[in-house]
């Protein structure tokens, strides 16, 4: 058996984020087209030329973005929606960025998770207009390595039908017209890879490991047998991840040279298949063994097993060792983390540190295991002694999690009494308007916490600074004429780093950044022990801001399964028992701002649909957990105080029961990208709590137009009834500048105050 190591994608961001610095510069208007690609193409190249270094064989090219590879490839084949008034021949950075973050004329498309992961992808939008090629990015790629680098890389590209299956502007009918479009232009891209002499080709085809339907599989088995056709000489690595495949037979059966499994998601699903189906002789099988989205370290001996296991179910007399998925969901490299207790970062692996697993463990096949005996006892002892740090095994925190009773996921009395109660309460006018959370973090923000965090000033000076900013924008709520004020959040970093600072089982990083979409990269908190309430968290800055206005002011939490999966989380226990422990930690902290005062408390989870699991069939065991980790957290105060939560983007109509299960009396939710499309969910489904659907996308520098928003709020109330519905942006405003949030704010209040008046006019008649 001969192991080949290979990679499926790496990290673009720079070990200090360069990447995210060149964008922001050039969107700024501080640099020059030419400056943002003299710089990326530096970033671009040093990142294959790290991987060559440490002895990967197969370099993916290709896998490199300045915003999103769906939009990308979008672009490729000339998908851009007319609103962009696109020429038809060359694509500028202007119409490319245009598409990815608005302007100020025209909105952004569309972004929602990718899969189960915490990155956004921006959604191509097909408008059934001609497509074509405007340039072929995967050979441009390899050209580049070639040439600057003597690296004959591994062109990638997203798969046809995943490409297909995450795009909108069709329906299911139109997927045959959709393919006869498309197919001819991956042809061309593949053709043009051939004619070059490239002998590996990589299509990601993550879809495959949800649940498709057999009639999406043949559509697959045709789109496969066509491009096979086109290209007989290039070798197709078909590449799958995220979980198992659930057509195994069919997907190995697929006229493609290699196939690339996830055996750390889907691992016990692909190998059970594995053995009972067995794998082609003719073709190679990408074993992804080595965790691509988490960041612990390996233990060695465990994957030699499990590469023996697998070797002893294949015919073929090769395989590839590889990550389980791209490692872009990983930092790039632990060299640059130098306070970390050594015994945890022992115990992790970065990007760079799953290059030299991948390197290794091919070293164990290829040679022996012999070969690696340092490396394995190194790697089964940094496992063991995380295992047992005492913070790991903390009784009070496990007994805790155990004596969950059904009770403890309760509110004392139903919605339709807490709702006529907090009516009462609060006295609010119909459509009453809010925001999100936060409000803009500038450079003097951010300076100043640098400033704290190096004690270079003291904590009162500090706590006085926060207290400014807040002081300044509960007057522009007042002036703007909100309903419901929230403080800002001037003194957080980010929404899950800054609860976990304060709760015990986490541990923090200094460069450990991950994409989460476009240029926004976080810094995820590390989950390696058990979680556990320490004091209060929120209540000095809430209690302050409700002492400057006699309007309520909102508490603001993060919820228990954002924190789980917004965190690198331990993968020693159960994901629910971890969520089970955030849960009971911040339930003290809502009883600690409950008796502090404040009766309007948000609980954010915008990361609830991302947990999701890709299988249909697991889809009800992880709402419930997860629904109930919520509401453990939330269900012990009283009728008057109102819960909010939020969530971002994402595809809610699949699980709007699932977000009533919740028993939040007021969910705020975006729906301004996707052009109001969730309201239709309202259609079928009768939602009875208040709701706020976001009126305008926050992620565009752009101010929009009060009748747009007017337009939105419109729709909504075509299938909500308006004592229900919430005006609010859709996300937090802490990526947004002073000028234009308070003009979008200002211009939101405004289309309420006319929608306000159509209703008062209506009642009268």
């Amino acid at each position: 058996m001969t192991a080949i190591s290979s990679t499926i994608g790496y990290p673009y961001i720079g070990e200090n984020r360069e990447w995210k610095r060149a964008l922001e510069a050039f969107w700024a208007g501080k640099t020059e087209e030419d400056e943002l690609l003299k710089v990326t193409k530096e970033i671009r190249l040093s990142r294959i030329q790290k991987q060559k270094d440490a002895g990967i064989d197969l370099i993916p090219v290709g896998d490199f973005t300045l915003y999103d590879r769906m939009l990308d490839t979008a672009v490729m084949f000339g998908m851009i929606p007319k609103r962009y008034n696109w020429n038809g021949e060359h694509v500028s950075l202007s119409t490319y960025f245009s598409m990815a973050r608005g302007n100020k004329e025209t909105v952004a498309c569309e972004m929602t998770k990718w899969f189960d992961t915490n990155y956004h992808y921006i959604v191509p939008e097909y408008e059934g207009h001609n497509l074509q090629l405007t340039a072929n990015k995967p050979l441009q790629d390899y050209r580049e390595a070639k040439e600057e680098l003597d690296v004959k890389g591994k062109p990638v590209l997203i798969g046809p039908y995943t490409f297909i299956k995450l795009s909108k502007g069709y329906e299911h009918t139109d997927i045959p017209a959709f393919i006869l479009q498309l197919l001819p232009l991956y042809e061309k891209v593949l053709l043009e890879l051939q004619e070059e002499g490239v002998e590996w080709v990589q299509l990601e085809e993550p879809v495959l490991s949800t649940s498709i339907s057999k009639e999406e599989m043949k559509i697959v088995e045709q789109i496969y047998a066509q491009l096979r056709k086109a290209v007989p000489e290039l070798k197709i690595f078909l590449q799958t991840y995220f979980d198992s495949v659930d057509w195994y037979e069919e997907t190995v059966s697929l006229p493609v040279d290699g196939i690339g499994l996830d055996f750390v998601h889907g691992l016990d699903k692909n190998v059970e298949n594995l053995k009972t189906h067995g794998f082609p002789s003719d073709k190679i099988l990408g074993a992804g063994v080595i965790d691509g989205r988490n960041i612990w370290r390996s233990n060695l001996q465990e994957k030699v097993n499990l590469l023996n296991d697998i070797n002893g179910n294949l015919k073929t007399d090769a395989i590839w060792i590889q990550p389980s998925c791209s490692l872009q969901h990983v930092p790039v490299t632990l060299a640059s983390e130098q306070k970390l207790d050594t015994t945890i970062k022992a115990a992790l692996a970065f990007a760079d540190e799953k290059l030299v697993e991948v390197s290794t463990l091919m070293k164990a096949i290829n040679g022996g295991v012999e070969t690696i005996t340092d490396a394995i006892e190194k790697s089964v002892r940094a496992c063991e002694n995380l295992a047992q740090l005492p913070a790991r095994n903390r009784t009070d925190v496990l007994d805790a999690v155990q004596s969950i009773a059904n009770s403890d996921a309760k509110r004392t009395s139903a919605f339709t009494e807490r709702r006529l109660k907090q009516e009462e309460a609060f006295n609010l006018p119909i459509l009453p308007t809010t925001t999100i959370g936060s409000f803009p973090q500038t450079p003097e923000v951010r300076a100043t916490r640098t400033k704290w965090r190096k004690k270079e000033i003291t904590d009162k000076q500090y706590s006085d600074f926060i207290h400014e900013e807040i002081k300044q924008w509960v007057a522009i709520q007042e002036e703007i004429g909100l309903d419901v004020f929230v403080h800002g959040e001037f003194e957080r970093t980010d929404m899950v780093e800054y609860f976990g600072e304060k709760l015990a089982g986490y541990v923090f990083t200094e460069k450990a950044w991950v994409v989460s979409y476009g240029s926004r990269c976080v810094k995820p908190p590390v989950i390696y022990g058990d979680i556990a309430f320490v004091e209060p968290m929120t209540v000095d800055e809430s209690v302050y801001a409700q002492s400057l206005t006699d309007k309520p002011m909102k508490g603001m939490l993060t919820g228990p399964v954002t924190m789980l999966n917004w965190s690198f989380v331990r993968d020693d226990i159960p994901l629910k028992d971890v969520t089970y422990q955030i849960a009971l930690a911040l339930r003290k902290e809502i009883e600690a701002l409950e008796a502090a005062g404040i009766h309007m408390i948000q609980v954010d989870e915008p990361a609830l649909r991302e947990g999701l699991p890709l299988k249909k069939e697991e889809w009800n065991e992880y709402l419930d957990w997860a629904v109930n980790a919520f509401r453990i957290s939330t269900a012990t105060v009283k009728d008057t105080t109102q819960i909010h939560t939020h969530m971002c983007y994402c595809d809610f109509n699949h699980f709007i029961d699932a977000i009533s299960a919740l028993d939040a009396d007021v969910i705020s939710i975006e729906t301004s990208r996707s052009h109001g499309e969730l309201v239709h969910a309202f259609n079928t489904f009768h939602y009875d709590k208040g709701i706020g659907l976001g009126v305008y996308d926050i992620h565009s520098p752009r101010v929009p137009e009060v009748n747009e928003m007017v337009e939105i709020i419109e729709k909504g109330l075509e299938v909500l009834d308006v004592k229900q519905f919430w005006i609010n942006p859709d996300c937090g405003l802490k990526t947004r500048k002073h000028e234009e949030t308070i003009a979008a704010l200002k211009n939101m209040f405004t289309a309420t105050k006319q929608v306000r008046e159509q209703l008062g006019a209506l009642s009268q008649n």
